[in-house]
């Protein structure tokens, strides 16, 4: 994304919306005559470049907040456009190493697996299981764990051709979830994250204690901060951005970007790009 001059911004831009809820191959549709959006006192207006897809912006499109989301006709992740509206607050410089498709992969992501590995006060020398670690989320947890906190050991579930990219993040201990379960490994971790477990899924352990205490859920609330307290890593390269290798996909082909994001078969982030 860049920031907007005021001299050039239109006063409606093409966007992908949906006005139902349902797939995206059902209800997503670009329209050229979508009002910019108006500021609010502490948003600043951007030229949309490129877009990550998130598994909330399909689940939102499938209705599942309707009840709290925002009213429909409505854009997905409110990005898939050309302009879009952003508090203040959620930005930060784009590290210079990194192309526009690069960097848009990393927010929701990057800060994700940044906080839930806070919420749990990983440190240094302690242990993870990541869940999922081939996904958007899981692949920086594996990362961030070993190259940020400075884990002891990462340990990280994945199908057999996703393995190799789970060592070269920084895994330690690669499982094979097609043909072993990761709740016979011998090893106890400190932390284990779960990227994967669906809406109405559980979560079983067999090891004796209160679970509850330990166990917790939580929704990212989004800052700049994070970012900018990664970015040295960013550009140093220690941490890197993992795309999906069937993207970018085009502005034109945004549903069927989103159709394959459904499957929840994707490798890392799946991007739009170029957008007009």
């Amino acid at each position: 994304m860049a920031a907007a001059s005021s001299d050039s911004v239109p006063s409606v831009n093409k966007a992908w919306v949906y006005s139902e809820y349902g797939k995206a191959a059902d209800v997503l549709k670009l329209d050229p005559n979508v009002p910019v959006p108006e500021l609010k006192e502490d948003q600043v207006l951007i030229k949309v470049v490129a877009a990550a897809l998130n598994p909330v912006d399909y689940k939102r499109m499938f209705g599942y907040f309707k009840a709290t989301d925002s009213p429909l006709p409505t854009v997905p992740g409110y990005d898939v456009a050309e302009y879009t509206a952003a508090a203040e607050r959620v930005l930060a410089l784009k590290p210079q190493n990194l192309s526009f498709v690069e960097a848009a992969s990393l927010p929701l992501a990057i800060e994700t697996a940044y906080e839930g590995l806070e919420r749990t006060e990983f440190s240094a020398g302690k242990s993870i299981l990541v869940l999922g670690g081939a996904g958007g989320v899981g692949t920086h947890v594996i990362q961030l764990a070993k190259h940020v906190f400075g884990s002891s050991k990462v340990a990280a579930t994945a199908s057999t051709r996703k393995l190799e990219l789970l060592r070269s993040l920084g895994a330690d201990l690669v499982v094979d979830y097609t043909k072993e379960k990761y709740e016979e490994l011998p090893e106890k971790f400190d932390v284990v994250y779960d990227t994967v477990v669906k809406e109405g899924g559980k979560v079983v352990t067999i090891v004796p204690g209160p679970v509850a205490a330990g166990a917790f859920i939580f929704i990212l609330t989004s800052t700049g901060t994070i970012l900018e307290k990664l970015k040295p890593y960013l550009e140093s390269g220690k941490v890197k951005p993992v795309l999906d290798p069937t993207g970018p996909y085009p502005f034109s082909k945004t549903v069927e970007a989103f159709a394959y994001l459904e499957t929840s078969r994707a490798t890392g982030k799946v991007v739009v790009h170029p957008i007009p």
